[in-house]
């Protein structure tokens, strides 16, 4: 038993919601796109779930904004751009998410093997 459960971990844990409904989740694919961006294989990664690269990208940009407005001693204007952030990855997990699910659904394209 010890080595079915060792098996599972090493396949990643399925998704709950995806066993039950036989739909994808917003956040279906998340692992293996950071597994793939880790590996180097960026359009995989984006196949699987495109806001691991926004992310990726956005805290780079971000951290490198936060130096240099600090080395300038300037702190005003982040609520906003985190803002915008924000709502630019709500928007690509609903567009994510629709999209696979209307895929699978729809068309009979399972998108996420």
């Amino acid at each position: 038993m010890f080595y079915k459960l060792l098996e599972i971990a090493r396949q990643g844990f399925p998704c709950l919601f995806h066993l039950l409904t036989g739909y994808y989740c917003p956040g279906c694919g998340g692992t293996r796109a950071v597994r793939y961006l880790l590996h180097g294989e960026i359009w995989k990664s984006i196949q699987y779930h495109p806001l691991v690269l926004y992310i990726a990208v956005a805290a780079a940009v971000e951290s490198f904004r936060l130096i240099a407005d600090y080395s300038k001693k300037k702190t005003a204007g982040y609520e906003k751009r985190y803002e915008m952030l924000v709502w630019g990855g709500v928007a690509i997990i609903l567009v994510n998410w629709g999209f696979k699910n209307y895929m699978l659904a729809v068309k009979g394209i399972d998108l996420l093997p």
